[in-house]
């Protein structure tokens, strides 16, 4: 094997199991086999019935595990779902090694197909953000709305703390970087993880930083750990590179469906200043910036995110349906059902 080449990847069937993936409380996780890949999808019971599907997609080096708050806080609107991303969490990686923006929104794609839970209001954060936006930009009939916590869409000028996960997508690159790296603990990575990702890392309780630990250590044992990483950066690096139909800017112009847009003003990996021209890209978008936060504003402020995915809901109608619908179930249900409805409610938020 060349120096360039990154490590031989054993095929899904026969990978090692390595530890458990913690699951929060009220979470499950499941596997989910499609036609070339395998994804674990994590999911927790919605607070009432018949509320519309959400799926939320990670960014990269994350897993669904990124989106356990906020799909805590909006158990009360939406029935959610959240993908480890093929290679990612506990998603083996894809049997043809496509770890590419149109792989993965491929791979979300095939699942909303499988599933019938479609149209998903459709969460997506960094590498989900490009991800989320190809999807619902190719296939509207998917997507009743979407949310983009600091998506990657191309920026000409990238961020200089972006540069090293940028130089994952270089042959080699992730070769040598575990071979420099060797010594450095589990909470050494975690520590400069999440200096990278949050705007304010003390942010994070004790319990968090020890569960990213556990959860670092766990992937570090997987034998395709750096290619998924090093594959999807080069992934990333590509899309911004392609031009014409397929450019995520002109993809970003293709979305129907109403968009909220999430920037943190101390976002290291996607340029604040972006947040003004992905507004004008999305032809029905809202855009909320949160200036202490960073790339994870759904991990760091779950309430505030929350708080702006409701008003997009108002904004679109989606509210007003699900309150005309629990009225005429109350109506035909008696007394009995309405009292749970509106106990529910004031508990969801």
């Amino acid at each position: 094997m060349s120096s360039t080449e990154l490590p031989f990847v054993p095929p899904a069937n026969v990978l090692p199991k390595v530890g458990t993936v913690r699951v929060a409380e009220g979470e499950r996780l499941r596997s989910v086999e499609l036609p070339g890949v395998t994804l674990t999808v994590r999911s927790r019971p919605p607070a009432r019935e018949d509320l519309p599907p959400a799926l939320y997609v990670h960014g990269l080096g994350g897993s669904s595990q990124n989106w356990s708050a906020l799909m805590a806080l909006l158990d009360g609107d939406v029935d959610g779902e959240a993908l480890d991303l093929p290679g990612f969490g506990d998603s083996p990686p894809p049997d043809d090694g496509n770890y590419s923006v149109t792989g993965h929104a491929r791979a979300v794609i095939r699942y909303l197909d499988a599933s019938g839970r479609g149209p998903v209001h459709l969460f997506g954060n960094s590498l989900g953000g490009a991800v989320t936006t190809r999807v619902a930009a190719v296939r509207p009939d998917l997507v009743r709305t979407l949310t983009l916590v600091s998506p990657a869409l191309p920026e000409i000028r990238v961020q200089r703390a972006a540069v090293p996960t940028g130089l994952l997508a270089v042959p080699g690159v992730a070769l040598l970087f575990t071979r420099l790296t060797r010594e450095w603990t589990a909470e050494q990575r975690v520590r400069g993880v999440m200096a990278l990702c949050y705007g304010d890392p003390g942010r994070v309780t004790p319990e968090g930083f020890r569960n990213a630990v556990q959860e670092m250590e766990r992937r570090l044992r997987l034998p395709y750990f750096w290619d998924a990483m090093a594959r999807s950066a080069r992934g990333i690096v590509n899309a911004y590179t392609l031009g014409g139909q397929q450019g995520l800017w002109r993809q970003a112009e293709r979305v129907l469906a109403p968009t909220l847009l999430v920037y943190g003003g101390r976002d290291q990996l996607v340029g604040f200043r972006m947040a003004q021209k992905a507004a004008r890209a999305f032809r029905d978008s809202r855009l909320v910036t949160l200036p202490d936060a960073g790339h994870v504003a759904m991990m760091e402020y779950p309430e505030t995110v929350a708080m702006a995915f409701r008003e997009l809901l108002e904004d679109a109608g989606e509210l007003g349906a699900q309150r005309a619908r629990r009225a005429d179930r109350a109506s035909a249900g008696g007394d009995a059902v309405d009292t749970e409805g509106t106990t529910d409610e004031s508990m969801g938020g």
